[in-house]
């Protein structure tokens, strides 16, 4: 069983940053594609980056540009470097991670809040 641990969500100003972390139990870390999805209320949760074990990245459109997502294999982590951000922003955001044999898990969410 995989579990994954964020941090770093909280309340910014618009044009702000943040960088959310997560750290993951799994003992193939390196195989997995990570990634980083965002759900606002009311609204369905939506994929805002994600990078493969060989490192290929992509970006929701919304967020090309101002999002950065890196991982670190040997401290099994994943980031979401966040620059410029906007009220539009304000969701919780979950850490992903997908094995090689395509099972899924999340992690609880973090809260990010950009206000204007």
């Amino acid at each position: 069983q995989v579990q994954l641990v964020e941090s770093g969500g909280g309340l910014v100003q618009a044009g702000g940053s943040l960088r959310l972390s997560c750290a993951a139990s799994s003992s193939t870390f390196n195989l997995n594609t990570l990634g980083w999805y965002r759900q606002a209320p009311g609204k369905q949760r939506e994929l805002v980056a994600v990078i493969t074990s060989r490192g290929s990245t992509n970006y929701a459109d919304s967020v090309k540009g101002r999002f950065t997502i890196s991982r670190d294999n040997a401290k099994n982590t994943v980031s979401l470097q966040m620059n410029s951000l906007k009220p539009g922003d304000t969701a919780s955001y979950y850490c992903y991670l997908q094995t090689r044999f395509r099972s899924d898990y999340w992690g609880q969410g973090t809260q990010v809040t950009v206000s204007s």
